[in-house]
């Protein structure tokens, strides 16, 4: 065997412990610090020890209300995405026709509907500055979105 290969053996290394030696084993060092060992190891001792300094009820509660908003802000989204939501000025029918929409109040695309419902086209032709052709587009649109 060749010979200063080896690392030195030490057969009484002393293993501490918080400062304190807790038993000697053979090692190739002379000392080991370590946090736990058998005599203070849940499993040895049968003690269960749980280190929680934030509360685990504490971190769910802020999950779950984390999740509130998340699912509150994609129920908002989605009925802003919603084509009755959708303002008159995303119909396209000229900016004559859409400013005579607002005028007579009529805001989204919602308003639009309701006053289709109300009186027909006869409702929506009786307001000043929308003509023929902006209740021909203003059909095509409500089609394409299939709202009517």
């Amino acid at each position: 065997m060749k010979k200063d290969i080896h690392p030195e053996w030490h057969a009484n290394a002393k293993v501490i412990v918080n400062g304190e030696t807790v038993m000697s084993v053979g090692s190739t060092v002379p000392e080991m610090q370590v946090e736990i060992w058998s005599g203070t190891h849940p499993f040895f001792t049968g003690q269960q020890r749980l280190v929680d300094t934030e509360g685990q009820v504490d971190r769910f509660m802020r999950r779950l209300q984390k999740r509130e908003e998340i699912r509150s802000l994609q129920e908002e989204a989605l009925l802003a995405a919603s084509p009755e939501a959708m303002p008159v000025q995303a119909i396209g029918i000229g900016k004559r026709a859409e400013s005579a929409l607002v005028d007579a109040g009529i805001f989204t695309v919602g308003d639009l509907l309701a006053r289709l419902d109300e009186g027909g086209d006869d409702a929506l032709l009786s307001i000043a500055g929308v003509g023929q052709m902006a209740l021909i587009e203003i059909k095509k649109y409500l089609r394409a979105q299939e709202l009517n």
